[in-house]
């Protein structure tokens, strides 16, 4: 895999773990690669376009897959039930996953889908649009394959998965998603999503402090579209203000990332989205555990028994060749 490319203030932090170790303990512990994916992407829209010397599609999706930078050594150490621990582990970001064009045609969906919600052509729980009464209240949400309730509603529901509500099936669009997201390495195949949500952000929109409701099994990822923006994360987060949040680490999340949630990093740090300054559209895809599936609920025959792509030695060999070579 080709080196990332990112700036000289990024080789200074972020990337290597020997850096990570030693900041450790910082209270201000920031990781910041924030420009990488981009120049991966346009590298591999130039590949693929126009000339590209006869490549089989095969090999176009290895070379898409060799240039995905994957971060998994994330590392805070906190003091949990009186032991060191790394609250951090378990917590993925893979960068370059989707690029410029990909991301035009997820954006340009949900904005459709946003319009045939306001126009009443989605199921009821599938389209949410709250008055913004505050700062950080009232992002507008579309709930696909399942209705998760966020607090205790008006009919009396927990928060959790209502297993007799009924909102819209996942879109094709995000079920190709989903595949790419399996077929790449990015989540495992024994945790294919089945449900998912999207938040469309405007300016000073969050999410505040929490751990996901076990209903979802581990793990689950988020899809960052428009604007980059940061995620707070630590076993004890503080409110400062309306959508303000403080917490000990903060982790950029790439335009066009998969930030992927797991072990310690989705069950013992509370992760949180600050005050967006721009828009911003996340998708969160999530695997319902079998218990809690809504009661009319059938599994998606495209979803069944995806696979992850493998190398085979001579297509990896040649993706060498053509990066020393003159095709590439």
């Amino acid at each position: 895999m080709p080196e990332p490319i990112y700036s000289s203030r990024q080789r200074r932090k972020g990337f290597g773990s020997d850096s990570l170790r030693e900041s450790a303990n910082n209270k201000n512990n920031s990781y910041d690669y924030s420009d990488s994916e981009i120049v991966g992407n346009d590298r591999v829209s130039r590949v693929l376009s126009g000339a590209d010397n006869g490549l089989s599609e095969d090999k176009k999706e290895h070379i898409r897959i060799s240039q995905v930078y994957r971060k998994k050594d994330f590392i805070y150490l906190d003091r949990i039930d009186g032991k060191p621990t790394n609250v951090l582990q378990g917590l993925e970001l893979h960068t370059r996953v989707f690029n410029a064009e990909e991301q035009k045609k997820i954006v340009e969906c949900i904005y459709e889908l946003q319009r045939k919600g306001q126009k009443g052509l989605l199921r009821e729980r599938t389209y949410s649009e709250p008055r913004k009464w505050m700062r950080g209240k009232g992002r507008v949400t579309l709930q696909f394959g399942c209705c998760y309730n966020y607090a205790v509603d008006k009919n009396g529901n927990l928060p959790g998965i209502i297993r007799g509500e009924e909102v819209d099936p996942i879109p094709p669009l995000f079920k190709q998603i989903i595949k790419r997201m399996v077929r790449w390495n990015v989540i495992p195949p024994t945790c294919i999503p089945n449900s998912c949500i999207v938040n469309i952000y405007e300016e000073g929109d969050c999410i505040p402090p929490h751990i996901d409701h076990h209903d979802f099994v581990r793990p689950f990822c988020t899809l960052s579209l428009l604007t980059e923006c940061n995620i707070v994360l630590g076993s004890t987060l503080k409110i400062v203000g309306p959508g303000e949040f403080s917490g000990p680490v903060s982790i950029p999340l790439p335009v066009g990332s998969v930030f992927v949630v797991n072990g310690n990093g989705a069950d013992v740090a509370k992760h949180c989205i600050p005050g967006v300054s721009r828009k911003r559209i996340s998708i969160t895809f999530r695997k319902m555990d079998d218990s809690k599936l809504p009661y009319k609920f059938r599994p998606d025959p495209e979803l069944i028994g995806v696979k992850p792509l493998i190398h085979s030695p001579v297509i990896r060999s040649q993706i060498q060749h053509d990066r020393h070579g003159k095709s590439l």
